[in-house]
């Protein structure tokens, strides 16, 4: 073979090697990028930071008013810490805390598992507290349930189940008659009301109708009297004037002749 034809071949095979690495690496991108994500849908999402500062609001308050601490952990199966925080804010775990010799919070697990994975998603939820509380854990573990805070909630939405949680130890504390309600702050009058008026003598009010009637009939009565009065002088008087024209006539009768 000549010089040049050799030098040709192998320049095309060359290429027709490249060309093959080139072609594979193509193929493994394309199918890296057409790949499922299974490892993001693996992981568990926490809760929003709205959620998680309005829930260590409502636990700081309840604290104040129950001397109890509230908390709640969120982990994922393999142990990851997805969220924490307390009444003392977020981040900041009850557990051990010096500011909290009585506490209680939800500690819940969440395990989720591939699609190809026979096995199936897991949730656990326990309530945890200092030795005060050993003998109501188990009542408020399960009392979570009555406020759809079960298994399933938590798979669904992790985040807001374990805050939602959270928020709820306080009120089933208070049912189970361990700590006592919030009292219910009422602001004082700004002056004194005044005495109402002397309500008078129930004797009077009871018979006011016949009080009405009678006094209606002694004015009736006054009434006919001043009208018989004024008849009867008006009778006197015609009888007076009649009396007169009388003797008038008899005055003026014949003379007697001698």
């Amino acid at each position: 073979m000549a010089p040049g034809a050799a030098s040709r071949a192998s320049s095309g095979q060359g290429w027709r090697v490249w060309g093959g690495f080139a072609v594979v690496a193509v193929l493994s991108t394309v199918v890296t990028a057409c790949a499922p994500t299974e490892d993001n849908s693996l992981v568990v999402p926490p809760p929003t930071a709205t959620e998680q500062n309005d829930t260590v609001a409502l636990l700081r308050d309840a604290a104040e008013q129950q001397n109890i601490c509230y908390g709640w952990e969120l982990e994922q199966g393999d142990g990851d810490v997805v969220s924490a925080g307390s009444n003392l804010g977020v981040g900041i775990s009850v557990v051990d805390h010096p500011q909290c010799p009585r506490w209680l919070r939800v500690a819940a697990t969440v395990d989720y598992t591939p699609q190809s994975s026979e096995v199936e998603d897991f949730a656990r939820v326990v309530v945890e507290g200092s030795p005060e509380f050993i003998s109501d854990l188990f009542e408020l573990e399960t009392s979570l349930s009555r406020f759809g805070l079960d298994g399933a909630a938590f798979l669904e939405e992790p985040g807001w189940a374990v805050t939602r949680a959270a928020v709820s130890l306080p009120l089933l504390v208070v049912e189970r008659g361990v700590a006592s309600p919030e009292p219910v702050v009422t602001s004082a009058p700004v002056a004194a009301p005044s005495p109402l008026p002397a309500a008078g003598s129930d004797l009077w009010r009871e018979r006011s109708g016949w009080l009405i009637g009678a006094t209606g009939m002694v004015l009736i009565a006054v009434l006919l009297v001043v009208v018989g009065l004024i008849q009867r002088r008006r009778q006197r008087d015609e009888a007076a004037v009649t009396a007169r024209r009388g003797k008038g006539r008899g005055s003026t009768g014949p003379v007697k002749r001698a």
